[in-house]
């Protein structure tokens, strides 16, 4: 079964181009905001997007993202309003990927089976659950793939070539690359290990590779996107969000606009990192 994960990545490849996979948080500021938030993006040159599912004890998270979780849950934000978000864009585009990225607790306190035919229902394409290692597959991977939902995994600089087979078994749409040891949001600063990275994951995968961590300007994204499958971007983003709220973190009449310019910008850059490429120049190395 194909996905719209899938498609997307390879009609990606076969333009020569990596994708910029936005990451925003459900419900941030709020639900309103939001939707009008996820609509932006696909125009303003996201190729997939993370949705996060606030929760509160966001383990893997930097502060910024911390926050966003803590605003969407504080302005009422809960799991199913997540899903309905989705069924709300999905009914404004049909085309664009969408990955829910979070945590297990919430979806086990709703319910496997039940949000997973939910998440199918609105629209989503696949789950980033960061707590959930490969030996708990059971728990949530093999049913979402039973239903027909990517469930894509996160490499790491101490993922080594003995832990990698296991963490990529049961994967399926893309491997995120974490490029860095820590929480979100840190900063990079040298992208030279990123190809040697990339290039040892694909010896062991057809997958495509999308990178992020540290993320935040369009030569960041220029850099990976030269090596990469798929430039990710979270924290610069909610960053900018977070810029445009005014003192009682309500959305501003630039909150829209704040994260569709800086997601194009960051699409521009990921664009650059590849030049010359095209469908008869592809640039994107062989499993």
């Amino acid at each position: 079964m194909t996905t719209r994960i899938d498609a997307r990545f390879q009609a990606l490849r076969d333009e020569g181009r990596a994708a910029l996979v936005a990451f925003v948080m459900a419900g941030d500021p709020d639900l309103v905001a939001s939707l009008k938030i996820l609509k932006s993006l696909p125009a303003a040159g996201a190729d997939v997007i993370e949705v996060g599912m606030p929760f509160t004890d966001p383990m893997a998270d930097g502060p910024a993202i911390q926050a966003a979780g803590l605003r969407a849950l504080k302005a009422g934000t809960t799991l199913n309003k997540t899903l309905r978000l989705v069924a709300q864009f999905r009914a404004f585009d049909a085309a664009t990927p969408i990955v829910l990225m979070g945590y297990y607790n919430p979806i086990y306190v709703y319910g496997v089976a039940a949000f997973l035919a939910e998440a199918k229902q609105a629209g989503v394409d696949g789950l980033i659950v960061v707590d959930l290692p490969p030996e708990e597959d059971q728990e949530l991977c093999i049913p979402a793939r039973a239903a027909g939902l990517n469930f894509i995994r996160l490499a790491t600089p101490t993922t080594d070539d003995r832990r990698l087979p296991k963490v990529l078994e049961n994967t399926s749409g893309f491997v995120y690359y974490v490029s860095l040891r820590g929480i979100t949001g840190a900063a990079l600063g040298d992208y030279s290990g990123v190809a040697e990275a990339v290039a040892r994951i694909k010896r062991h995968t057809p997958l495509p590779v999308a990178v992020g961590f540290g993320v935040k300007t369009p030569a960041d994204a220029a850099a990976i996107a030269g090596n990469a499958d798929g430039v990710v971007v979270g924290t610069a983003l909610v960053n900018a969000l977070e810029a445009s709220l005014d003192a009682e973190h309500r959305a501003g009449p630039r909150s829209v606009a704040a994260i569709s310019e800086l997601v194009a910008d960051l699409a521009q850059g990921a664009r650059r990192g590849r030049p010359g490429a095209g469908p008869d120049k592809p640039s994107f190395s062989k499993a």
